[in-house]
């Protein structure tokens, strides 16, 4: 369907009277109104500024003060860019307004003149008799949970604000008055330059389209400051206007406190919408890997996904698992959080270089979390999974790689707490050692962290870096004619790095090894320690030894992990069966 959009250049004056016909509408997703003091003071001298210098009523230019981007909706025009600007801008005016109809000169022609042009640009006039109505105002905030949407109306209704409150409406508005009281004792004449140049020479550009849409995807495009608006804001809107006024108080409350642990946790709301969507596609069975939009998937089919019951407890349950995840968090009634080797299995994922290894965790976790055997069937699916996607991404180092079969390991998932893992298609492995040792740099941190997880149970700190055992910036006096053309290859195999904290990193620097061995003696990872009781210099021969030995280690802990697997859940054989096993074995029978 064709869509309609309008922009114009209009002033300040011309904008805002527009709202006499199609009132102005902040909508309910927008964020609450945050202008600094700083950002007051900044507009109100930027114009006095133009108006004493370029523009005022005795020239002809023009000051431009950004976009305004809306959709109309039932004969409303909803902000969805520049909300922040046009709500300073109806506060100023009100706080001129209320200066020059209480101030000495306010029957001065000059007051009555700006008194008469401010009024339709913040109010609705009388039809017949031209008076204005200061309770009908151009303006309405309706963000959800913003109490203060009564205070902005009170303030342009009244032209009064509470010198004491705390809120940015009061705080601004009181803040103009004094900037208009400060710039009149400077000088009065001058104050109508200004007031003339804010109406006619400050100049917007309305960007209108005809649809939500079109109108959040013109704000995307032309924006670049701050954070933009995000689906989740648009979410809560909808779930909110759609529940019942005795329950909206509640979600709001859910809400606060699943944004701001979300925010702890190094999450967003957005984000939490984005993992639950790919758990609800794997129960509908849908595995096109084109992966929709959020905002289309969750407002399709009016919106039915949002007004599920068990939303929001199960965005807060994918909540809890990103606690564990991404900060260690300990959670009382989850007993599976403390376990060592989870924790080790879930921090070599998150090295993973796409999200991928993300979406069946999350699956996983939302299907089967009140399982008896949770825990450890957990474990063994993580480390299957892991296992999976290190070799594949080791041999094609690409989304593609997984993309496809992750998707279809998601739906077999849901039905399934011990899937087979033949959604991922068989793969030739048979060139898989050589490419462990030459890895790609994507994947070096986690290869690096399954070598380092074999061999302890203490999880590594964040900041550690890949340490270049011989570094990059070697001394040619330290190798042979024939050595130095394999030189620079070889600093990249995996036998020449290693894990080191970041300010061990920085103290080793491009030091010669022995030097080095001071900082590996501190390292938190066994593997770098270890390196400590080498007595001699690091050379090509250790890289390749090096190679060899993570190589192997990293393939047998693969084996192991398959093995753990394959075994899982299935019945222990008695003794007696046991023995016997072994001796059709021995026979050669099986």
């Amino acid at each position: 369907m064709a869509t309609n959009i309008s922009v114009s250049k209009l002033s300040v004056l011309e904008l805002l009277s527009n709202g006499k016909t199609r009132p102005f509408v902040i909508p309910e997703y927008q964020r609450p109104y945050m202008w600094s003091d700083e950002q007051v003071e900044t507009l109100f001298e930027d114009i006095w500024e133009f108006a004493k210098t370029t523009g005022g009523t005795r020239r002809e230019g023009t000051y431009f003060l950004g976009s305004i981007v809306s959709y109309e909706e039932n004969n409303e025009q909803l902000i969805i860019d520049g909300q922040q600007r046009i709500t300073s801008l109806f506060l100023l005016l009100r706080a001129i307004y209320t200066k020059l109809s209480t101030g000495e000169d306010a029957q001065t022609d000059a007051a009555q003149n700006f008194i008469r042009l401010i009024e339709p640009a913040i109010w609705r006039l009388d039809k017949l008799t031209g008076r204005v109505n200061h309770s009908d105002i151009l303006l309405t905030s309706r963000v959800v949970d913003d109490e203060k949407n009564a205070i902005l109306h009170s303030i342009l209704e009244t032209g009064q604000a509470n010198a004491k409150a705390k809120d940015n409406y009061s705080k601004n508005y009181l803040h103009f008055q004094q900037l208009y009281d400060k710039h009149c004792m400077s000088g009065s004449l001058q104050v109508y330059d200004f007031i003339y140049a804010l109406l006619n020479q400050a100049i917007l550009l309305p960007i209108t389209a005809d649809t939500q849409d079109t109108a959040l995807t013109i704000f995307q495009t032309l924006n670049n400051r701050g954070l933009p608006l995000n689906d989740a804001d648009i979410f809560k809107a909808k779930i909110y206007n759609h529940l019942h006024d005795e329950d909206k108080a509640d979600f709001i409350n859910k809400w606060k406190k699943l944004e701001k642990e979300a925010e702890e946790t190094g999450e967003d709301v957005t984000r939490l919408f984005y993992y639950y969507m790919f758990y609800l596609r794997a129960k509908d069975k849908i595995v096109d890997s084109t992966t929709p939009a959020l905002r289309r998937y969750f407002l399709e089919h009016s919106g039915k996904r949002l007004y599920e019951d068990s939303l929001m407890d199960n965005l807060d349950r994918i909540l809890t698992l990103w606690k564990v995840v991404n900060r260690k968090y300990d959670i009382p009634e989850e007993k599976w959080d403390n376990n060592p080797n989870i924790q080790k299995a879930l921090d070599t994922l998150r090295s993973y270089p796409n999200e991928y290894w993300k979406y069946p965790v999350v699956i996983y976790y939302l299907t089967h979390e009140k399982n008896s055997d949770f825990e450890q069937s957990f474990l063994v699916f993580l480390n299957k999974l892991c296992g999976e996607l290190a070799i594949r991404f080791t041999l094609t180092p690409t989304v593609n790689a997984v993309k496809t079969d992750v998707l279809r390991l998601n739906v077999a998932i849901i039905g399934d707490a011990h899937p087979t893992f033949t959604e991922f298609r068989p793969i030739d492995t048979s060139t898989l050692p050589e490419r462990i040792k030459t890895p790609h740099s994507n994947i070096v941190r986690m290869l690096l962290k399954m070598y380092t997880y074999h061999h302890q149970q203490d999880i590594l700190k964040e900041d550690w870096q890949v340490e270049h055992i011989l570094p990059r910036k070697w001394q040619s006096t330290f190798f042979t004619e024939a050595e130095t053309e394999q030189v620079d290859a070889m600093i990249e195999h995996i036998g020449n790095k290693t894990p080191l904290g970041r300010i061990l990193n920085i103290v080793a620097s491009n030091g010669y090894f022995a030097k080095k061995k001071e900082q590996y003696k501190e390292s938190k990872a066994e593997v770098t320690r270890q390196l400590t009781a080498i007595d001699h210099d690091w050379t090509l021969q250790d890289i390749k030894h090096r190679d060899e030995v993570i190589t192997q280690d990293l393939l047998d802990l693969i084996a192991s992990w398959n093995k753990e697997y394959t075994e899982y859940g299935q019945p222990v054989p008695t003794p007696e069966e046991a023995a016997m096993i072994n001796r059709l074995k021995e026979r050669g029978l099986i």
